[in-house]
């Protein structure tokens, strides 16, 4: 199969699947607010992603993850993306190759995020004695999810980092938005994008640079945000791997 060439009926605009995920996660962000309100329940804690060892944690958080958002704009940029890279790769591959895509690049996003907390925790544990640490961790197992539920958190920066990253949650499309981001740049490599609608960059520098300042600010973690920049990563990373899995394939006569 050509790349480069469409898949049969032509190119449409707002292909199925890139439609139907913009509605799902349209209908997720209205039904926030709506059962918030309804019926005093937390969708974003019940169906974001929490670490592993977390009270709140269950497997399904790493599909549900995707489909919450923390605010308008969160949302909004996530589903413009979806729109403005996914339309192309779904016109190309077809609509169960690019929802296939999708998935592993947000569920892949997810695990990675889990990854990075784990280190992050065992780095935050580190040099303190097990006497200190133990009594204080049994508190943030048992009632921090409930601490941080109320708006509140642990007057002692150490404790508080900590029940965040053991009870906080991961939300968002955005793993899966830079894994296509990520699969637009290596297909159409030289496609021209304008930044701010002004400014010409190719689309594998684009994808080369972003993923790079994705990489510093997750190191550097100065930004003071709570976004997951290595779950952006992590959605690229799952992403460049299955393409070059089904390129394999291409060339083998079995894609």
């Amino acid at each position: 199969m050509n790349y480069q060439q469409l898949r049969p009926g032509g190119f449409r605009i707002l292909p199925p699947v890139v439609k139907n995920l913009i509605i799902i996660n349209a209908l997720f962000f209205l039904a926030t607010f709506a059962v918030g309100q309804a019926f005093d329940i937390d969708l974003v804690n019940w169906l974001g992603l929490h670490y592993v060892k977390s009270p709140d944690f269950n497997t399904f958080q790493f599909v549900s993850y995707m489909f919450m958002h923390g605010g308008l704009w969160h949302l909004v940029f996530n589903m413009f993306a979806l729109w403005m890279f996914g339309n192309t790769l779904e016109n190309v591959w077809g609509a169960k190759r690019f929802l296939t895509f999708y998935m592993v690049t947000g569920i892949g996003a997810g695990l990675v995020q889990l990854l990075v907390t784990f280190i992050s925790i065992q780095k935050v544990q580190s040099g303190v004695d097990p006497a200190v640490l133990q009594p204080v961790m049994n508190d943030i197992l048992t009632t921090g999810s409930e601490i941080l539920k109320e708006g509140k958190n642990y007057v002692d920066p150490f404790w508080g980092k900590l029940n965040i990253l053991y009870n906080g949650a991961t939300i968002g499309a955005s793993g899966a938005v830079f894994g296509i981001l990520l699969a637009f740049g290596m297909m159409f490599p030289n496609s021209v994008l304008y930044i701010y609608f002004a400014f010409p960059i190719k689309a594998k520098y684009f994808v080369i640079i972003y993923g790079a300042l994705e990489l510093v600010m997750g190191i550097s973690n100065r930004t003071g945000d709570n976004t997951a920049h290595f779950a952006h990563l992590g959605g690229m990373v799952f992403g460049f791997f299955l393409i070059k899995y089904w390129q394999k394939q291409m060339k083998s006569g079995r894609f």
